[in-house]
Order: structure tokens, then sequence, then C-alpha cells
């Protein structure tokens, strides 16, 4: 099942989910490219691939401007010449109850997560299309399923990767390109880190296996949808929760 000789995208790879992801492609052969909104982070990233014999190339994204995915994927073509596999991780959190909730704090979050799901799926299409082939998989999340308070805009924007990846693996199962999401329960990363002690606790009780997530159960899935042993599998959203929403 190696991904030798493909060429894959993941997007907020700078870290957490999107690190993981991006290290676990290469590990299994693929040549990636790995973005962040800051070259030195996502350089970092890419630098630690290369030292484990992988193959990777940084590149500074903020995948809520449209023009800068498009200049993102001209990079994808001069460099791959197309495009196997795509991640959409990248994301953001802007918390607040819904009365206190700022505009800007709604449009950046819906910006990133979901428009940037978009403009990245929709530049791939173009290439994947042509060659009739692709994986796609977009990182939504636990609470895109099951709601959370405070956090209004990250749930809509990840309620909305669920509908919208279904939408596009309807439109394009027939040209051999999946499109799968997979939803995270509470992951050990840098966003879940800066909870208060109390608020983990009360977490980890709703979690059946009694264990927050790590970076690499995610990673891992991601491996099963853009290897052949996901190529049945399309319009799905796999939950990776430890049980925490059934």
């Amino acid at each position: 099942m190696s991904l030798t000789g493909k060429k894959a995208l993941v997007t907020g790879a700078s870290r957490g989910i999107g690190k993981a992801v991006a290290m676990k492609l290469a590990a299994e052969g693929a040549e990636v490219i790995v973005t962040a909104t800051s070259l030195d982070r996502a350089k970092q990233t890419a630098d630690h691939i290369l030292t484990l014999g992988g193959k990777a190339i940084p590149v500074k994204v903020d995948v809520g401007v449209s023009s800068e995915v498009e200049e993102l994927f001209k990079v994808v073509v001069e460099q791959f010449g197309t495009l196997d596999i795509l991640v959409n991780n990248a994301g953001i959190t802007r918390d607040g109850l819904l009365m206190r909730m700022k505009d800007e704090d709604w449009d950046s979050v819906i910006d990133i997560n979901l428009k940037g799901t978009f403009s990245c799926t929709r530049e791939a299409i173009k290439l994947m299309a042509k060659v009739k082939s692709g994986r796609i998989v977009n990182i939504s999340s636990v609470v895109g399923e099951m709601g959370n308070a405070g956090q209004a805009n990250y749930c809509a924007s990840k309620a909305g990767i669920i509908g919208f990846t279904k939408a596009v693996a309807r439109e394009y199962a027939k040209r051999n390109i999946t499109v799968n999401a997979i939803a995270p329960g509470f992951i050990e990363t840098d966003m879940t880190g800066v909870l208060a002690e109390g608020v983990r606790e009360e977490l980890l009780k709703q979690i059946p296996v009694n264990r927050f997530g790590s970076p690499d159960d995610i990673a891992n899935a991601v491996y099963f949808l853009v290897s052949d042993m996901g190529s049945y599998v399309t319009g799905q959203v796999l939950s990776v929760n430890g049980g925490m929403y059934m």
C-alpha cells in the first residue's frame, strides 16, 4: 500500500494533525508540499521530513485568500505537474458566546476553515479531473457533528465541510476521485493544550476509551483513505473520536 511516486499537498502542516499527516504520507513514499501561514514553520516540517529521508517542499499560504491558493497551485504544477492527494487541514478557532461574537471572528473562521477547503479543493479538482484520479480528505471535527457551546463559528465551518465533502464526492466519483472527511475528537495538539485542567477532566469523562487522541491517530486514518485500501470509500465521514460521539 505504498504511496511511492504520489504527489500530495497538506495544508496547515506546521504542527499538530497537519504535521503528523504530512510526515505519515512522506514516510509512506509520497512527495509532499507542506503549507503554513509562515514559511519558517512550513520549512520546519519540511526539514523534519527531509532529515528522515522523505521529500517535502514548504510553501507559505493563507488558504482563506483565494489569490494565495491560486499561487499555491502554480507551485504544485511547477513542482509536481499534477496532484494525487489533497488533505485540507488548515483551520483556526475564534471562540466566544454567540451574542458576543464579532463579525471578524465569524468571518475569519469561515474563510480559513470552510472557504479554504473550498478553494484548495476547487484547484485540486482541476488537476485530478484531467487524469481521472485523486484522493481528497477534509479535516472536519466532532463538534461539526454534535455542536459545542462557545464555538458557533467553528462548528458551522466544520459542519459545512461535511456537507461540502458529500457534494463534491457525488460530483467526481465517476472520475475516480474520492472525497472524504475525517472528524477528529479531542486530539492532543496546541489547540486543545490551552484548555484549563478542569475542562480537560470533564472532556475526558465524555470519551469512552478514556484518553485524548494523538495526531498520529488522525494521520493513520488519512493514510487509509488515500491509499488503495480506501479506494471504494467516498462521501463518508470517518469519526476518530474514541467513542465521544456515536
